[in-house]
């Protein structure tokens, strides 16, 4: 008997010895911050990436190796320096998706290369047409301040042209990888590259997130197991009587529904849901990323069954099957249930299933493009919508019974037009420079004045009436 467990403990050290993966790592990224360790974490270890047992042996001139002996299969793991803080990244120092090794067992070597790390800055990555919009833009509705960017199309500013506009949350992630918290989506870089290609352009306008506040604002609801929601409501009228109505004043916007979207992940992808129901009048598009609808069930799906769909709309929803073990496709086709019951057509709805998505902006940087190109590239922009004139401003903007104009173009002889955002013409008549004009019987809503010269537009712009 002592002799067949000595054989089988001798067999079971044989198999573990030659049941061994060396991984080797050739290069690191050259600002690598010296005298820390390389560590490796998977799923072969806990991803546990404080293990004394996995730092990689430092070979010498940027080189390190480990051995491990992981069970047989697929093992996912990453690179750090001892912390999740300081994990793997791409080479400009964006989210990388864990790698994986399919192990058939006995000896085996493994080569990789570290291209960068999330923590070590690499400097803007934001395209020159990005811009900061007001780095403390005030949000009357939730009395605080926002940074703000906006990205204006390549052809901006040498042409007349007007832009249809989508609004985005998380403004941290869209552009610049120097500003992300977990990753870029890198939306300029793949607008320019559409435009490249014949797209007409779009001004995306770039919302912070509020960080502590960040679940606050992005929810409509409170969550009672979090505490934490509620403010979502004030947020999107922030969008739409604040920042929207400054936009359109300051930049060349096509302002009509049909030209405006809205577009966020998780959270965001919430409150765009909510925005879009809530203000058909103001969004006619939504992009839907990974929603995390679960914070605000049975609410979200409540207010959309119940909100009366009263405008043509576009919503594009995405997920991962891996995401949440499923649960976050599960709420996609909830979502869409909800919306055909609630009268939108098949060709109003969109979604968009991924076996390898993950809830991470690699997965939403790279599904942007054909999101936005379904949303917006079946617009038709006549050169009436693109006449070139002046951008007019507003006071006070909401307005109850009566609204300054400034900016006015001189001319001697002045008309105007006021349209509602379906585009019937509801006022019209002469304008006196310096007068104000009588808004009073305007039901509350978003208007677009035209001002006209010997019949030709001449400005334009957008208010709001409370």
């Amino acid at each position: 008997m002592k002799t067949r467990l000595l054989f089988l403990l001798a067999l079971c050290l044989s198999a573990n010895l030659f049941a061994q993966l060396t991984i080797k790592v050739t290069a690191i990224p050259a600002n690598t911050p010296a005298g820390e360790s390389i560590h490796i974490a998977g799923s072969f270890q806990g991803w546990d990436p404080t293990d004394v047992n996995s730092v990689l042996d430092d070979l010498g001139n940027g080189q390190f190796q480990i051995t491990i002996s992981p069970p047989i299969g697929v093992m996912k793991y990453k690179f750090t320096r001892g912390s999740w803080a300081t994990v793997e990244g791409t080479a400009n120092g964006g989210f990388l998706p864990d790698r994986e090794y399919n192990y058939t067992g006995g000896l085996a070597t493994l080569t990789v290369q570290i291209a960068g790390w999330e923590d070590v800055s690499q400097g803007s990555t934001a395209a020159a047409n990005v811009h900061l919009l007001d780095a403390n833009f005030f949000m009357p509705q939730l009395n605080r301040s926002r940074r703000i960017m906006i990205y204006l199309p390549p052809d901006y500013e040498t042409t007349q042209k007007h832009y249809p506009v989508l609004y985005m949350h998380d403004g941290q992630n869209l552009f610049d990888q120097a500003t992300s918290f977990s990753g870029e989506w890198g939306v300029d870089e793949s607008l320019n590259q559409l435009h490249a290609q014949g797209d007409y352009g779009c001004i995306v306008v770039g919302i912070d997130n509020g960080g502590g506040l960040r679940i606050d604002e992005l929810a409509p609801w409170v969550n009672p197991d979090y505490n934490e929601g509620g403010e979502g409501g004030q947020y999107v009228d922030f969008m739409v009587e604040t920042l929207k109505p400054f936009v359109d004043q300051n930049y060349r916007t096509l302002p009509s529904r049909d030209f405006t979207g809205i577009f966020g992940s998780s959270l965001g992808g919430l409150i765009s849901q909510f925005g879009i129901m809530e203000h058909q009048d103001v969004f006619s598009k939504a992009g839907i990323f990974s929603p995390a609808f679960w914070f605000n069930d049975p609410e979200i799906f409540d207010h959309s069954a119940n909100t009366p769909k009263t405008e043509g709309m576009k919503i594009y929803q995405l997920a991962g099957y891996p995401e949440v073990n499923g649960s976050v496709v599960n709420d996609v086709n909830h979502m869409e249930t909800v919306l055909l019951n609630n009268g939108f057509g098949v060709g109003e709805l969109y979604k968009s299933f991924h076996q390898d998505g993950e809830h991470s902006e690699w997965f939403w940087e790279r599904e942007f493009p054909a999101a936005y190109q379904w949303l917006f590239g079946d617009l038709s922009i006549s050169s009436t919508n693109n006449a070139s004139n002046q951008s007019l401003r507003f006071y006070p903007n909401p307005a109850d019974t009566s609204i300054f104009i400034e900016n006015l173009p001189d001319f001697p002889k002045l008309s105007y037009r006021i349209f509602n955002l379906e585009g019937k013409l509801v006022k019209k008549g002469k304008l006196q420079t310096g007068e104000p004009l009588d808004v009073s019987k305007l039901p509350a809503s978003s208007y677009v004045l035209q001002v006209f010269a010997k019949q030709k537009q001449v400005a334009s712009g957008q208010f709001l009436v409370k």
